[in-house]
């Protein structure tokens, strides 16, 4: 900033320019008339007027902020010209590493905290806490700086962790491919496997060992993995097709190489899915699925869900609303009711059985609160 001013001078010139930035953090340059204007001058400069109650911070070359009084002057021929211009009637003080900055705003993000601090994206920031663990703070994460004291954040290499089919991995890159996730987590990936990628409020995707995975993705809940099945030789009972799905239904199935069939008994209609993968904290690891498909569907709604062997937590703790009950090939299917709400009711357009079974692995996974 001084070269520039000093070349205006020598030039003649009256106006010169300074970089101003609002809470957003984001500059925008403006002119000012003057190389030693006081903390108001520079406040008019950036759009306020009083009563106005603008605060001015300088930017400094060690990215402190230094705030300025409306009297106060300030030397731009040998000093930086980035200044923090904004509506406040006081300061709030917080240090990142040790380094004090003062701050216009009662909230500031993590994004923010990262672009004052001139956090590099390979360390995590912390809120640190005396009574608590250290609370991480994600770029979109916002802290109130209106308590006693100055509240004080560290920073730390950054450690993103998954989920590998109940493994939690430690992983210090923001991606990493499927086979190493799978090999740290001690599972061997010269076997054939079925692998899924889980992210919380979407349908499971199938991918594959040289699959990228992004761990800054929001909602990741884990990496499934279901051994591919080896016979010896003799050729598998073909499954029952009573009823016709859905042709986006069938291809989704069949992608995911789920063992399905449709029956019907007792002139119900059911879709049955064997082996299907139950998330950890129940009594058991697999489960014969059953979604009743009502002959009007997709018109009509497909209800809840049944399961056999019953579905039980380890717990012992008692599942709500499962006092349904089915027989279907002889044996009694413990039925879950779970409504969609009136946010999101039954579309026939766009619902089928592959959002049903989305919800049922969101209902699945609620109850032992993964």
């Amino acid at each position: 900033m001084s070269d520039i001013a000093e070349a205006a001078l020598r030039r003649g010139e009256d106006r010169y320019r300074i970089e101003v930035a609002d809470e957003s953090l984001a500059f925008r340059s403006i002119s000012i008339d003057d190389l030693t204007p006081t903390g108001e001058q520079l406040a008019r400069a950036a759009g306020f007027k009083p009563p106005d109650g603008a605060v001015v911070l300088q930017m400094l070359a060690d990215g402190a902020l230094e705030s300025i009084r409306p009297e106060e002057v300030v030397e731009l021929r040998h000093q930086d010209g980035r200044f923090v211009i904004v509506a406040s009637d006081r300061l709030y003080f917080l240090t990142i590493d040790g380094q004090r900055y003062d701050w216009p705003c009662r909230i500031i993000s993590g994004g923010l905290l990262r672009k004052l601090g001139a956090v590099p994206r390979e360390k995590a920031i912390y809120l640190e806490r005396i009574d608590h663990p250290d609370r991480p703070i994600g770029d979109h994460d916002l802290v109130d700086l209106d308590r006693d004291g100055i509240e004080s954040f560290i920073t730390r290499k950054a450690i993103w962790k998954l989920n590998v089919h109940g493994v939690v991995i430690d992983v210090p890159t923001p991606t990493i491919a499927v086979r190493a996730a799978m090999e740290q987590a001690g599972f061997d990936t010269t076997k054939p496997w079925y692998i899924f990628f889980k992210v919380v409020g979407e349908v499971k995707r199938e991918v594959d060992l040289d699959t990228i995975l992004d761990l800054e993705t929001p909602g990741i809940e884990k990496l499934r993995l279901t051994p591919k099945n080896v016979d010896n030789g003799e050729a598998p009972p073909a499954p029952r097709r009573d009823f016709a799905l859905l042709d986006i239904d069938t291809a989704y199935l069949d992608r995911l190489a789920l063992k399905w069939e449709t029956i019907v008994e007792g002139g119900r209609r059911w879709l049955l899915i064997r082996n299907f993968a139950v998330p950890g904290g129940y009594t058991v690891a697999h489960t014969m699925l059953a979604l009743e498909i009502p002959s009007g569907y997709p018109g009509a709604a497909i209800y809840g869900f049944y399961a056999y062997p019953p579905l039980a937590l380890s717990s012992n703790r008692e599942i709500a609303s499962t006092q349904l009950r089915g027989i279907l090939l002889g044996v009694e299917f413990h039925g879950w009711s779970r409504y969609r709400g009136p946010a999101a009711p039954w579309n026939p357009v766009t619902d089928n059985v592959i959002t049903q079974l989305g919800l049922v692995e969101a209902a699945l996974v609620k109850e032992v609160g993964e």
